[in-house]
């Protein structure tokens, strides 16, 4: 048995070039063990989990939806804001929700005073990729080979 706490594990941050969208996680499935560049699904694992902690105002990143992963969310603090496809719905703490493949998907943290904090279960389909609705366009993965027919753009091209 392998154990962490989650308590000594860094948080990562990220932020957008123009400030819309960051927050912090902490990658308790990579604190574990898993190499998510590894096709071996006993280094990749089944599953990821994340602390993620998104400040108030802001948006973790731009609406979008993955063409095989499913994301599972819990609450744990705050409150926000989660844009799909049939408009907005509040969140706060104790609210769990879950995104299948295909289905667009934001959260937002609403609350001028707390973070929103949340777990995130998701899977960890190989070959991956994910659409951007507002910006139209798309992010292939793939840990072993990439043939794309255009130029590269930022992640947060469109977006902000």
């Amino acid at each position: 048995m392998r154990k962490i706490n989650s308590n000594d594990i860094p948080e990562v941050s990220w932020s957008s070039p123009k400030g819309k969208f960051g927050g912090f996680g902490k990658e308790l499935s990579e604190a574990l063990g898993r190499n998510p560049a590894s096709t071996d699904l006993n280094e990749r694992h089944p599953f990821d989990v994340e602390i993620s902690r998104i400040p108030p105002g802001q948006s973790a990143c731009p609406y979008h939806s993955h063409s095989a992963q499913w994301e599972f969310y819990h609450v744990i603090s705050g409150k926000g804001i989660v844009r799909h496809k049939d408009g907005a719905t509040p969140i706060e703490a104790g609210d769990a929700f879950l995104f299948k493949p295909g289905e667009p998907h934001q959260l937002t943290n609403s609350d001028s005073s707390q973070d929103l904090i949340l777990y995130i279960v998701a899977d960890n389909p190989i070959g991956e990729s994910c659409y951007y609705p507002d910006s139209k366009k798309w992010l292939v993965r793939s840990p072993e080979r990439r043939l794309i027919r255009s130029d590269a753009l930022n992640y947060y091209d469109g977006e902000e």
